[in-house]
């Protein structure tokens, strides 16, 4: 008996638009390139090969041109092509968290101003969270040449102009300092933290993908996602960023309503939740996702009290 395939995948954000199987018909119609990555697998399905960055790339400039009306975008060979998919999850859970925080109502428009820690070369959180609910962002990153990359994105896709501001982090080893100033006021922030401790630790978590995708064992560290040095891995790993990020969050209490960020591994949520409650924070939340056969999850937290969150105005 032949099974058939699930054509919508449950696992990911019920108003997430990326729940349904790829209409490659259309996304070929909005980027013709795409075609030559497609092609007919052992269930008679149409699909690519998810191990080859270009058709990844591809596929994603299909995605952005059909379902986001992003019109131009690239990125340079080896910065990482994120999962658009599952990145879109990410932001609307984020809208889940705003909505509990607002009377269930999502709050919406180019007052709710995100940071997205981490932009990378692809803006992609920020592009999603416009085109979703017209959020504004300021994405930051340590990496001239990635935030160079974005500027290029934004003014060559005239509706993100007035939407997404970018920063430069000069100093590396922090994450909010010289980011938030006195007068800034985000509703939250966002961040995809580097998973891994060390490049060869993040080369060896490749070349295993790599292997999971294709099915044939693999030594070659390619990244089907791609991704620079500063973008997979960081000392102190997954673990060393997060924990840094709610020590610095500490210090802008007022000025952030969530704080959030994915967590990849399970193990570390208790050294985050511990940490968590040794800072004081005064509310957190642990969100699960699933992308596939890839578990993550979103951990947020906030400093305000109960009564400061009420008297939180969405509208201002």
């Amino acid at each position: 008996m032949k099974h058939k395939l699930p054509t919508e995948k449950t696992k990911l954000h019920p108003r997430n638009p990326h729940r349904f199987r790829y209409d490659f018909e259309k996304l070929i119609a909005s980027y013709p390139d795409l075609e030559t990555f497609v092609f007919i697998n052992e269930h008679k399905m149409e699909t690519l090969d998810f191990s080859n960055p270009e058709a990844v790339k591809a596929l994603n400039k299909a995605i952005l041109i059909s379902e986001y009306d992003i019109r131009n975008w690239d990125i340079p060979k080896t910065y990482l092509c994120p999962p658009i998919p599952g990145r879109a999850d990410y932001i609307h859970y984020i809208a889940d968290v705003l909505a509990a925080s607002n009377n269930g109502t999502i709050p919406e428009g180019e007052n709710i101003v995100g940071l997205d820690i981490g932009i990378g070369a692809n803006c992609i959180y920020p592009i999603i969270g416009n085109h979703a609910y017209n959020w504004c962002f300021v994405g930051t990153d340590i990496d001239e040449n990635a935030i160079q990359n974005c500027k290029k994105i934004i003014s060559q896709n005239p509706k993100l102009i007035d939407a997404i501001s970018l920063q430069l982090q000069t100093e590396s080893r922090f994450i909010f300092k010289n980011i938030i100033l006195p007068e800034d006021k985000f509703a939250f922030t966002i961040c995809n933290p580097p998973f891994h401790a060390s490049q060869e630790e993040a080369t060896k978590a490749a070349a295993r993908k790599v292997t999971n995708l294709t099915a044939t064992k693999s030594t070659e560290p390619v990244l089907n996602f791609g991704g620079k040095n500063a973008e997979l891995w960081c000392n102190g790993g997954e673990i060393g960023f997060i924990t840094q990020m709610i020590y610095e969050s500490v210090k802008y209490p007022l000025q952030c309503f969530w704080f959030t960020t994915l967590v990849s591994k399970k193990d570390n949520l208790h050294s985050i939740y511990k940490i968590l409650n040794k800072v004081g924070a005064v509310t957190i939340k642990t969100i699960d996702m699933a992308q596939g056969q890839k578990i993550s999850r979103i951990v947020a937290w906030t400093f305000l009290s109960e009564k400061q969150q009420n008297e939180w105005n969405f509208s201002e």
